[in-house]
């Protein structure tokens, strides 16, 4: 059952809460840092990373959602055998039978052709139906990668330029050395959420720069993608060099700038798997000759392909991953020094936490063992009278 236009206005309507929660954030840290602070000295710095950042966050919200091309359609005539057709088995072979003209290299797990019901066309490479996906606030994909590396990047260095300019008025408010005024409110918590801010958006963007060296997406992080040969989960990884062009594109002067500039189009990606036969890519080409999608990418697709073919795969990225043990016997002697002062550090970290993991361990032991309070009691007064005593 198709939901109600009021549920779909409800629906559109939370999708504007984290954008305006976002806006109203940025809103108060202007007003913090310009009006009440006023850091002159870093007023142009200030304001240049956050219009790069304003710039970058509204373009990825904003960029219309890249959608397949009419090529990845049925015809009309498959498309109705493929809808009175019962059996999947069959209906494969339609799908197949239209796939074979088509840039279509990824599969199901069971190894079928990828096919989207609900849009009535065979999924290109890479490719996810989003069912909650709108104009606004959409998913992160192929249109609108490169914008959401950015707008984390230039939100980093805005929460970086507003910790280091604004910690040392807060170290006069914990010393109590600044004056008594309206404005101490707002450096207490300029600083705690640009901190907090920093903390978790650099972690995102650590993990998404990690896969742009990949060239994966998030799914295929998780989930190796399936091509005719099996599962690959560096099937598109074409070199360092090559993976960061595929998003931020060829020239190095675009790259910081939130403007498309990514290679391709969304509906095929050149692979290091796959190899096509000269012959199929000009049936190919003469039978799609008329389709623009279809005369740039695959003299790409070709061309990146004759260049991939020249790389071979290690025969021991194909072997079974090694060993603890393994790893431990192939260590040299300063190799073993530094593995052995990262063990001392954990283990001395441990000791500096173990009375709150005793606390946390006796505090279960009372909660689920009948008659236990007594024995936790002791154990907590212990603790803390021994720390005590070695102050």
């Amino acid at each position: 059952m198709a939901p109600s236009h009021a549920l779909r206005w409800c629906k559109r309507a939370l999708n504007w809460v984290p954008v305006l929660f976002i806006n109203l954030v940025v809103g108060w840290s202007y007003y913090a840092y310009v009006v009440e602070l006023c850091v002159f000295s870093y007023l142009v710095v200030f304001h240049v990373f956050l219009t790069m950042f304003i710039w970058s966050y509204w373009t990825t919200i904003g960029s219309k959602p890249a959608g397949p091309s009419k090529a990845f359609s049925l015809p009309s005539a498959e498309k109705e055998l493929y809808e009175r057709e019962e059996q999947a088995e069959t209906q494969q072979e339609i799908l197949k039978k239209v796939a074979r003209n088509l840039p279509v290299y990824t599969r199901t797990a069971g190894g079928a052709i990828r096919y989207c019901d609900h849009c009535q066309l065979i999924k290109p490479d890479r490719c996810h139906h989003c069912s909650t996906c709108e104009m606004v606030n959409n998913c992160v994909g192929f249109s609108n990668y490169k914008y959401f590396i950015l707008f984390l990047a230039y939100a980093s260095l805005y929460c970086v330029v507003i910790c280091a300019t604004v910690i040392q008025y807060f170290i006069k408010f914990w010393t109590k050395q600044l004056p008594d005024t309206h404005a101490k409110f707002h450096i207490l918590f300029l600083f705690f959420v640009a901190a907090l801010f920093f903390i978790s958006i650099l972690s995102l963007l650590s993990y998404h720069l990690w896969l742009v060296g990949k060239n994966r997406t998030t799914i295929e992080a998780f989930r190796a993608p399936v091509f005719m040969n099996g599962p690959d989960k560096s099937g598109f990884s074409l070199g360092f060099r090559r993976n960061v062009a595929e998003v931020f594109g060829s020239e190095a002067k675009y790259w910081i700038v939130p403007v498309f500039s990514s290679l391709g189009d969304g509906h095929s990606f050149v692979t290091r798997s796959v190899h096509i036969d000269p012959e199929q890519a000009n049936s190919i080409l003469q039978q799609n000759g008329k389709s623009q999608f279809f005369k740039r990418k695959w003299k790409r697709n070709l061309h990146a392909m004759d260049e991939a073919s020249n790389s071979t795969i290690h025969p021991a990225c194909l072997q079974e991953p090694p060993l603890a043990i393994d790893v431990i016997r192939q260590l040299n002697v300063l190799d073993f020094c530094l593995y052995s002062m990262l063990t001392l550090m954990s283990c001395i970290s441990l000791l500096l936490y173990l009375e709150q993991c005793v606390i946390a361990t006796m505090s279960c032991f009372g909660m689920w063992i009948p008659r236990a309070v007594m024995f936790t009691d002791m154990t907590s007064n212990w603790c803390v009278f021994s720390q005590l005593y070695l102050k």
